[in-house]
């Protein structure tokens, strides 16, 4: 299963990978439609990185893994009662004003072709691995 691997210690906080998910999915530059998000925290890429936990969590079934392992929302099932955001324990599943359902990061690689430092990167990992990691 691929999935968007980090490493903190070589972020700049640049912002790249925050625009250039912005604009691939929402057309737009505004870095709080990322699913992707730069913190000062101690984690300072928040990325999903495929768990499911959202999958179990999700009252409507709108939220399953793909056949390449990838864990994606389909906003036809979503009723917006953004339980999966409370319940992410990466906090990464996203929400916006502008939207009705709950957004999330789906390994596309973007951001990490456009990131200076090779801190976002895809990794291929089992599943199992993937859930042993939040853990």
């Amino acid at each position: 299963m691929k999935y968007l691997a980090k490493n903190d210690d070589v972020c700049i906080k640049c912002g790249e990978c925050e625009r250039v998910c912005a604009k691939a999915f929402f057309k737009t530059e505004d870095v709080k439609k990322s699913a992707i998000h730069i913190t000062d925290d101690e984690k300072i890429i928040k990325v999903c990185n495929q768990c499911g936990v959202c999958i179990d969590i999700c009252p409507s079934m709108a939220i399953s893994r793909d056949r390449n392992g990838i864990v994606r929302i389909d906003k036809n099932k979503c009723v917006g009662c953004f339980m999966c955001v409370g319940f992410c324990p990466e906090e990464t599943m996203m929400y916006h004003d502008d939207y009705i359902e709950p957004f999330k990061c789906v390994a596309c690689g973007l951001c990490s072709k456009k990131c200076p430092t090779g801190a976002i990167f895809i990794e291929e990992k089992a599943e199992e691995q993937v859930a042993a990691s939040i853990e």
